[in-house]
């Protein structure tokens, strides 16, 4: 597994207002779009392509484009819905799924709710929407999912990340024969005993549409 820390000062910028406490929810859900499509920039740099014959206005020439099968962008309900727009707009023709994960705020353990995933991913790259790994529980499961039905290629984009929840990420896809890259706007210092980020941004759902009760 590899983790990439996005080091960019409109990435910095951006999350910093997010963290702040003060940031209401239009705002918070406009600079996630925002710094999501940054992430996404330097998260679809492996993604895969094919070249293609063009005509230009003076010449033919070839290029490339995006090979088949399409990627897959995979929100993870409800927080990574937040994040489908920003990435969207650097991939507008790949195809999304949904993953429906809960965590139980004792265990810390996720299990899955509901999904919308084509049955076979074989040849699939997959591009997992998580706001915040932290614990890792989450993650690591929605990967395994993937992986289980043949995805080849994972890159979760997360807005945060905690030192544990990449601990326990390598832990679990130990043996895992397909390559999983994070890419993070930030490392954060650690996890509180509640399982969130420090200093982090609280819930980012909560955040991002209100706290439903």
């Amino acid at each position: 597994m590899r983790t990439h820390v996005v080091d960019h000062p409109l990435v910095a910028h951006k999350l910093t207002v997010l963290r702040k406490v003060e940031t209401d929810s239009p705002t918070f859900r406009s600079l996630a779009d925002e710094l999501v499509t940054l992430l996404a920039y330097e998260a679809t740099r492996d993604v895969r392509v094919e070249a293609y014959d063009i005509e230009t206005p003076v010449s033919p020439t070839t290029g490339v484009r995006l090979a088949r099968p399409r990627p897959l962008v995979v929100p993870i309900l409800r927080a990574g819905l937040g994040m489908l727009d920003g990435m969207m707009r650097l991939l507008p023709t790949a195809e999304v799924g949904f993953l429906g994960m809960i965590r139980n705020e004792e265990t810390l353990e996720a299990s899955t709710y509901a999904e919308r995933l084509p049955d076979d991913l074989s040849g699939r790259q997959c591009y997992v929407l998580d706001p915040m790994l932290a614990t890792g529980g989450t993650l690591a499961a929605a990967i395994k999912f993937l992986t289980d039905r043949g995805a080849d290629h994972i890159t979760a984009v997360c807005l945060l990340a905690a030192p544990e929840g990449c601990a326990r990420l390598e832990k679990e896809l130990e043996g895992l024969d397909v390559p999983v890259t994070i890419v993070t706007a930030a490392l954060d210092e650690k996890l509180n005993d509640k399982g969130y980020i420090v200093p982090g941004l609280g819930d980012a759902g909560d955040r991002l549409y209100g706290v439903v009760g």
